[in-house]
């Protein structure tokens, strides 16, 4: 019975799938992130993940091949690219379509693209 319930433990834990950031920065990062969610694109921000140290963004499977990034360390070093999405100087937000966005009161960010490979899980590393 204990090995059944080890086994059940084991690969549970193995079969966990997640998207996280790595922040590998000597400084903090704030980061945003762009999907489809399935049915309309949107951003999601604000993460803050702290030197040397990885935050899960998404929990479970990954359900896109293709997820777009924003940081910045609030000082020199952004980490950014051509997909455009709005952000919201707010400490958390999500934001519905990518279009519009100072229209609506958001700013407007260039996200860079993450292809997952169609990966059930993703890491993404930030570094100098």
């Amino acid at each position: 019975m204990r090995l059944a319930i080890a086994l059940i433990l084991l690969f549970t834990v193995s079969a966990r799938a997640d998207f996280a950031v790595c922040n590998k920065a000597d400084v903090a990062a704030k980061v945003a992130l762009g999907q489809y969610n399935g049915v309309a694109w949107e951003s999601q921000g604000w993460w803050v993940i702290p030197s040397r140290k990885c935050e899960t963004l998404l929990t479970g499977r990954l359900t896109a091949r293709y997820y777009y990034l924003f940081a910045t360390d609030g000082e020199s070093g952004t980490w950014n690219g051509s997909t455009n999405f709005c952000t919201s100087a707010q400490e958390k937000f999500t934001i519905a379509g990518r279009g519009n966005c100072a229209a609506r009161g958001y700013d407007r960010r260039g996200f860079f693209a993450i292809d997952t490979g169609n990966s059930p899980n993703w890491k993404q590393s930030l570094s100098d």
